[in-house]
């Protein structure tokens, strides 16, 4: 049983809550826990004492799985796979379900987001920006909404770049739908998560929310086109609030669509007028990182090969790589192990594993 899906399902429990009481006591570990101990945990109400109990009674095993074999995996705060960068925001997702690898914790992140009824030169911008960092190996990260959200995703996989999509709903749920040839295209280089079930339906307000995991996930977040009042600029303010880095595309005096964006750099958010300045003063930094060479080919021995044909974009148990792989147990622990070290596959939650290249 996956503890942390169990404890992330709870009706009744607030993400807050959810943070507080892991800080204190592992998902595993709270499972087992009586009433009364759990009541006695800080910050916990009875009421939220008896919901986890009664919780237990609930099966989420068939749920969990039916979730895998659709390719989609839950992270949640206890684990080692969980973003790095996400972990140090203080609101962070207890959990997020991702279906596709996550993007390696020290590849550098820039967040692409902007107006969704945007002109042809904010269009222009985000493409060429999501191209130029895919290009150097900067992950885009956006919200796949229409307008520069979708064009800063189509400039990075148009790089053939990796680039991320955070959703107002379930990770597999495609919206809008007119942008599901994008959603399938960013799946084959990168990730789409959220902070909600699979099968959620977009919902407004949820919306607001995502902003702070495209934020969070990022070293920076760009704002391309927006109005004095709109979704990115809450993207923008959450950035701020996490530390990290603004910076705003400029736009005519004259137009409503750059508004928010002049607005940002008089407050004093960064300015990109060269979009190379720009990308190139993010991976001077980070040049052992960011780089737009091939990989040098990793050798593998027979038995890692073996292994490695066994695990693939859809994330598999030890068990099934035990029964395809035919290797014993110990033995695949340790290739597993060195597979992991080389950085060709990751394991994204307790035994459980997924290809990176």
């Amino acid at each position: 049983m996956n503890y942390a899906y169990w404890f992330a399902n709870i009706p009744g429990l607030t993400n807050r809550a959810r943070l507080r009481i892991s800080a204190a006591v592992g998902a595993e570990e709270l499972f087992f826990l009586s009433e009364g101990s759990i009541a006695k945990l800080s910050g916990v109400t009875p009421e939220q004492a008896e919901r986890i109990v009664r919780s237990r009674t609930r099966p989420v095993d068939a749920a969990y799985h039916a979730m895998c074999a659709e390719g989609i995996s839950f992270v949640s705060v206890e684990d080692e796979s969980y973003p790095a960068k996400l972990k140090q925001i203080p609101d962070a997702p207890y959990g997020i379900y991702v279906r596709g690898p996550l993007p390696e914790s020290d590849r550098p992140a820039v967040a692409v987001v902007g107006a969704r009824m945007c002109s042809e030169y904010g269009r222009q911008a985000a493409a060429q920006l999501g191209r130029k960092l895919a290009e150097r190996g900067v992950c885009v990260v956006s919200g796949m909404a229409r307008g520069i959200d979708a064009a800063g995703h189509q400039g990075a996989v148009d790089a053939a770049g990796v680039t991320c999509a955070v959703l107002g709903c379930g990770a597999d749920v495609c919206y809008p739908k007119s942008n599901r040839e994008l959603y399938r295209r960013i799946l084959e280089r990168g990730c789409v998560l959220s902070e909600y079930p699979p099968g959620t339906p977009p919902i407004a307000a949820h919306f607001p929310a995502r902003n702070r995991i495209i934020a969070g996930l990022c070293d920076m977040t760009v704002v391309v086109e927006a109005r004095l009042r709109s979704g990115s600029l809450i993207t923008a303010d959450c950035a701020l609030e996490q530390g990290r880095d603004v910076y705003a595309v400029p736009g005519s005096i004259y137009d409503p669509l750059s508004a928010g964006c002049n607005d940002l750099i008089r407050q004093g958010a960064g300015m990109i007028s060269d979009m190379d300045d720009f990308v190139n003063s993010i991976v001077s930094e980070r040049n052992d990182i960011c780089n737009n060479e091939e990989p040098e080919k990793i050798l593998l021995e027979k038995e890692e090969r073996l292994v490695y044909s066994c695990v693939d974009l859809r994330p598999k148990s030890m068990e099934e790589i035990l029964s395809e792989s035919g290797i014993e147990l110990r033995e695949l622990q340790q290739i597993l192990s060195v597979l992991q070290q080389r950085g060709v596959i990751a394991e994204i939650f307790k035994n459980c594993y997924i290809r990176r290249n």
